[in-house]
């Protein structure tokens, strides 16, 4: 088989040949016919057309018609392949150009079907994936329809039931209040579920909505992530740090003031009363420490909702100099900004009295306000020791201080301020050294 393959006889040499025979056998005919009739050359040669053209037409069809009929095969073959269905092979014996086609178009195939496989495995990964994923995912068309929703939507949203098909809007109305609101405001957010009103905890949720484009249709994916059991470890490891700062700042207090009052208990008891007063001095400062501590406790845990109201960045910069030292670097906006201004002089005092005990010189203590895209960034800059990695995982929580006398309240109030105007807080150090302190409010 492998020999006859071998002998490459092609298209064009079997159709040279048929040409070939066929005016062999013409000019065979009209010689015989000559003979027959001699000088009727014209007559002959007409015969002899008469006689071959058939003979040749026949022939021609013949060679012809496997070559119409794997076209037509492979006419097939390219429909089924565009449908999706690459199970089709064909079969050519001969060794000629029609047996090329064929062999590319069916290693065409199977290159397809083994994408094909590759693709439906992936597909069948992914699907379970998606299924069986703790997170809830619903697609939902142009119109408000769902066309996707994986077990874990059913289970929350529907009792397993499915969802496919169902409106947006009609599932809110009977799902749980906080989801409407949250998916009502735009954009992520938190919500809850459950609660007091059915005997149990709040369940916390957070909502994620990507909107994006699917075969040239508008599509919302929303994921529903269930943050509670997260959010209670977050609060335990941050209680946890809570405590573990109280319990130093408490024992470094406290320890002296009992070494002390057993010492001037000794003395008392030796009629020395002369360090008395040096004593109970340091008791006092001590006790004061302590005061202050809890004071800043009590400010820190009873922090009022903000009082937005418009405010001059001229004349808040101007009360701000008078309390602290500090350059602003660059223009202050024109425009004025919705802030409580007392809250955010005592935040901003915090981070600039930080930037003075950084060791920074006082000339490299600055505040710069600039608009970053749709918030405001007020910078605190100073040129002193910057934060190692350590103080800086734990700079914004209550009472952490590096300082022998601070409190550890100015950067968690900061945060505490930034955060209930809709901002947030971020630090860095600088090139060249340095703290970067950045409040983000809403412009």
């Amino acid at each position: 088989m492998a020999s006859a393959r071998a002998i490459r006889f092609t298209i064009a040499a079997r159709l040279t040949l048929l040409a070939l025979l066929t005016v062999a056998g013409s000019v065979f005919l009209v010689v015989l016919l000559l003979e027959v009739m001699p000088g009727r050359a014209m007559l002959a040669a007409l015969i002899a057309a008469a006689i071959m053209a058939p003979i040749a037409i026949f022939a021609a069809r013949a060679l012809l018609r496997p070559l119409l009929a794997m076209l037509r095969a492979l006419g097939g073959t390219v429909i089924s392949y565009r449908d999706g269905d690459y199970s089709f092979g064909l079969h050519w014996a001969r060794n000629d150009e029609m047996g090329d086609l064929v062999e590319a178009h069916n290693a065409l195939g199977a290159v397809l079907r083994e994408q094909r496989l590759d693709l439906v495995q992936r597909e069948l990964l992914l699907d379970t994936m998606v299924q069986h994923t703790p997170v809830a995912m619903m697609l939902v068309d142009a119109v408000g329809k769902i066309v996707f929703a994986n077990v874990s939507a059913r289970q929350l949203l529907n009792e397993g039931r499915r969802l496919e098909g169902t409106g947006l809007e009609e599932l809110l109305a009977r799902s749980f209040p906080t989801l409407r609101e949250a998916v009502e405001r735009g954009g992520d957010g938190l919500f809850t579920v459950g609660g007091a009103a059915d005997g149990g905890e709040d369940e916390i949720y957070h909502l994620s909505r990507r909107g994006f484009t699917l075969n040239a249709r508008r599509h919302d994916l929303l994921l529903l992530r269930h943050l509670t059991s997260e959010l209670r470890r977050q609060e335990v490891q941050t209680w946890k740090k809570v405590i573990r700062v109280i319990s130093h700042e408490l024992n470094n207090s406290l320890a002296p003031i009992a070494s002390l009052a057993n010492s001037a208990g000794e003395l008392l008891r030796r009629g020395n009363g002369q360090r008395l007063p040096e004593i109970l001095d340091t008791v006092e400062e001590r006790a004061r420490h302590l005061e202050r501590f809890i004071d800043g406790y009590a400010r820190f845990a009873k922090l009022p909702t903000p009082n937005r109201q418009p405010v001059e960045w001229g004349a808040f910069i101007e009360a701000l100099k008078l309390q602290v030292a500090f350059r602003v670097e660059g223009d202050l906006p024109s425009a004025p900004a919705p802030f409580d201004a007392s809250q955010m002089q005592q935040a901003l005092l915090n981070l600039l009295k930080n930037a003075h005990e950084s060791g920074s010189p006082p000339g490299g203590v600055c505040l710069s306000i600039r608009r970053a895209g749709e918030m405001l960034a007020i910078e605190v800059a100073d040129r002193g020791s910057g934060m190692t990695e350590t103080v800086m995982s734990n700079a914004l929580v209550p009472f952490y201080s590096t300082k022998r006398s601070g409190t550890g309240l100015g950067l968690a109030l900061a945060r505490e301020i930034a955060e209930a105007h809709g901002g947030r807080i971020a630090l860095a150090n600088r090139d060249g050294g340095g703290l970067s302190v950045v409040l983000f409010l809403p412009a």
